[in-house]
Formats: structure tokens, sequence, C-alpha cells
């Protein structure tokens, strides 16, 4: 997979190194450098990208143009800069990643790696219009309603979809399946189970039961799932 990426940063020594790493990374093809936000913008506002390297989160700014445009879909970003501060900020940001300048080769390339592997990852259930989606299991593209989800379980790199019928293992991580299921349907109720809210049956401070399985329930999630649980019946 090759990811088209663009570089955001002012300092021109920071550039050339960065541009250095990127020519000498096979997935990734550099379609444009800049110094500033505002070049940045407008460049994203024509052109397909997959991947920021940028070197502070002032510079987010840019994805306001993904807000006002809904059709473009959102790069990935990856930060690079000197202040460690930015490090904590980044992951709030969901960025991919955060290098301390001056970024290392090896440093480098686990962090394209691993938006590599994010990119193939939404590419295995990428699309969805509101009755179904369409995920990747053993090679194969299987369309999967929603009505007939009735949890997903976490399974290291994996995540295993249980149907009313079958069960699927996608290669993904529970935040980023998360990510990809209609809102206000689907809760995680612990660091390892999603369900489908209308598929619950019954439940209490320890368990989610749902057809006489029993799920583990989170003490911090009972309150969410309570809450959630009363906007569907109602």
């Amino acid at each position: 997979m090759t990811l088209n990426c663009i570089i955001v940063d002012d300092n021109s020594t920071q550039r050339i190194d960065t541009l250095r790493l990127i020519n000498s990374h096979s997935s990734l093809n550099l379609l444009g450098k800049f110094t500033s936000t505002f070049e940045a913008k407008k460049f994203l506002l024509t052109h397909p990208i997959d991947l920021i390297i940028m070197d502070t989160l002032d510079q987010f700014e840019l994805l306001e143009c993904y807000n006002e445009n809904p059709d473009l879909n959102v790069p990935y970003v990856i930060i690079i800069s000197e202040d460690e501060s930015q490090a904590f900020k980044a992951f709030e940001f969901n960025a991919i990643d955060y290098l301390a300048k001056p970024a290392s080769k090896d440093r480098f390339n686990k962090a394209v790696s691993r938006t590599v592997l994010q990119a193939k990852m939404k590419e295995n259930f990428q699309d969805y219009d509101g009755d179904h989606i369409f995920v990747k299991s053993n090679l194969k593209k299987r369309k999967i309603y929603i009505n007939e989800i009735k949890w997903i379980e976490a399974l290291g790199d994996y995540v295993k979809l249980i149907t009313n019928n079958k069960s699927f293992v996608i290669l993904s991580t529970m935040k980023a399946f998360e990510n990809e299921l209609p809102k206000g349907l689907f809760l995680r109720i612990h660091k390892s189970y999603i369900v489908n809210l209308k598929k619950v049956e019954r439940y209490d401070s320890k368990y989610v039961e749902i057809e006489k399985m029993k799920l583990p329930l989170s003490r911090t999630r009972k309150t969410q799932l309570s809450q959630a649980l009363d906007v569907i019946i109602n």
C-alpha cells in the first residue's frame, strides 16, 4: 500500500530531513511540502491526501477544511516536534504517532508502518450505507447487516465479529472498528467488548447478557450503558 503525503514545517532543515526519510520509504509518495498552514490548506482542498507530517499541533487547523468539506477523506497525522509537551496533546487529537526532532530513520519507519496498518484496517470495513457494512475476512469481502451484529470481541491485532448466524475474524483494532459503527447503536462496555445495544437482554454490575452469553461489563461503563439503553428503548 502506498500513502500520498505532504510535509508542513516552517523549519527548512527539518523539511529536508523529513524529505529524505520519505524518499527512502517505499510506502510513501510525497505530493507537496509547505512552510505554512495556509498554503497546505489550499492544496488539501483539491488533492486527496492519506498522511500529513507536520511539526506542531497548531497546524491541526488544517483539518478544518475536512469539517467544511465532509466528502473529503480525513488524512492520518504524524507529528515531528522539538516540543515534548506536544506528545501528549498529539494523541488527544488522534495523531497516529509523535516523534521527537530530529527523527531517526528507524523511529520514522515504525510510525509509517503503524499508519499503513491503520489504513489497511480501514480498507477492511470502509463501506457503510446505514444498513450494512462490508468487512474483509479470510481474504473475502463480506456484507454484514448492522441489525445482525450481536457483539465485537478483541483478539490482539484482530477483532471477532459475532452475528446472528456466523462469526468473522477481521484485521482491526477495537478503536478503529468502533469508529466505523453507527453512533448510538453500539457501545464499548469493556476494553475487549462492543455490543449492539438492541441485542442486550439484561445486565447487572458485572455482566451484559446477550442470548445467554455473559459479557464482562466495566464498572465505569455501567452508567453509560444504562443511559444508552434508555435512549434505545424510548
